[in-house]
C-alpha cells in the first residue's frame, strides 16, 4: 500500500493541495452607515478587574499585590485554555499601561522621528516577577451565548482592555500622598520615573491647599500607597499601608 510519506510527496510534486479552507459568515449582522442603525456586532464580551497596588513612596516604583478577574466567556470550550488567555492578555495590558513607552528620536538629526523602543531589547516587558501573589480569575456562569459555536465568545483580546485598573489603582495611591480629594494626574504608561513625578506633585500640592482640584472618584479600582522613611519629609513611616479607595 501506499504510505502517507509517499502520498504526500507525490502530491506535491503534482502541486496538489492537501487542505481545504472554509469562511464563517456570522448570521443577523447588519450595519446602515448613513443612519448609524444595525447591528454590526454579533456579541459583546464582558469583565471586571480589581487591582490592588503598592507604590514606593521613595522611588515611585508600582508593585501588583493583588489582581481579581471576572470575565464573560460564554459557555467556556476549554476553561483552562480561557484562563490562560485571560492571565496572558491582562499582563500583556499592564505592560502597556506601565512599562512599554513609546520614546521618539527628537534629534536634529537624519534619524529625527524614528522610533526609539522599536522592539522588546528596547523596553521593558513583563515578566514573572510582575506577577502578583494573588492572581484570582473566575468565568462568569450561566453566560451563554446563543447563534455562536457552543455558546461560547472570543477571549483572546477583551482581557487586555482590563489592566486599565492597574494603572488609576496606581495613580490613587500616588494621589494619597497629597491633599484629601485631590485629582491627581499620572502620566501613560504609569513607569516607575512616572509614578514618581506623580508623587512629587501630590507633596507639593500638599503646601499649596489653594489647589482644590475635584475628586475623581474610580469605581472598581483598590490601590494601596506605602511610604518609606527616607522621604525628605517624613510624613509616612515604612510600615504603614494606607488604602488609596475606600
Amino acid at each position: 500500500g501506499l504510505t502517507f510519506k509517499d502520498l504526500v510527496t507525490t502530491a506535491y510534486l503534482m502541486r496538489t493541495k492537501l487542505w481545504a479552507a472554509g469562511y464563517y459568515r456570522t448570521e443577523g449582522l447588519h450595519w446602515d452607515g448613513a443612519s448609524m442603525t444595525g447591528a454590526p456586532f454579533k456579541y459583546f464580551s464582558y469583565g471586571v478587574a480589581c487591582a490592588e497596588v503598592e507604590v514606593d513612596g521613595f522611588s515611585g516604583t508600582p508593585t501588583l499585590r493583588r489582581i481579581d478577574i471576572v470575565q464573560d466567556v460564554g459557555d467556556s470550550l476549554s476553561p483552562l485554555i480561557d484562563l490562560g488567555q485571560i492571565e496572558g492578555g491582562f499582563l500583556q495590558g499592564v505592560g502597556w499601561m506601565t512599562q512599554e513607552q513609546l520614546l521618539w528620536d527628537t534629534s536634529d538629526g537624519p534619524g529625527r522621528g524614528r522610533l526609539l523602543t522599536q522592539a522588546a531589547s528596547t523596553y521593558k516587558l513583563p515578566s514573572i516577577g510582575e506577577l502578583p501573589p494573588v492572581f484570582n480569575v473566575e468565568l462568569l456562569e450561566r453566560a451563554t451565548e446563543t447563534g455562536v459555536v457552543y455558546g461560547s465568545k472570543a477571549i483572546g483580546e477583551p482581557p487586555l482592555t482590563l489592566s486599565i485598573c492597574v494603572r488609576e489603582a496606581i495613580r490613587q495611591a500616588c494621589a494619597a500622598f497629597g491633599p484629601s480629594g485631590r485629582e491627581q494626574h499620572l502620566g501613560m504608561p504609569a513607569t516607575a520615573e512616572a509614578t514618581y513625578w506623580a508623587l512629587s506633585d501630590a507633596r507639593a500640592a500638599v503646601d499649596a491647599p489653594e489647589d482644590s482640584s475635584p475628586a475623581l472618584e474610580e469605581a472598581g479600582t483598590m490601590a494601596v500607597q506605602q511610604g518609606d522613611p527616607t522621604v525628605p519629609d517624613g510624613r509616612q513611616a515604612a510600615d504603614e499601608a494606607v488604602p488609596a479607595v475606600r
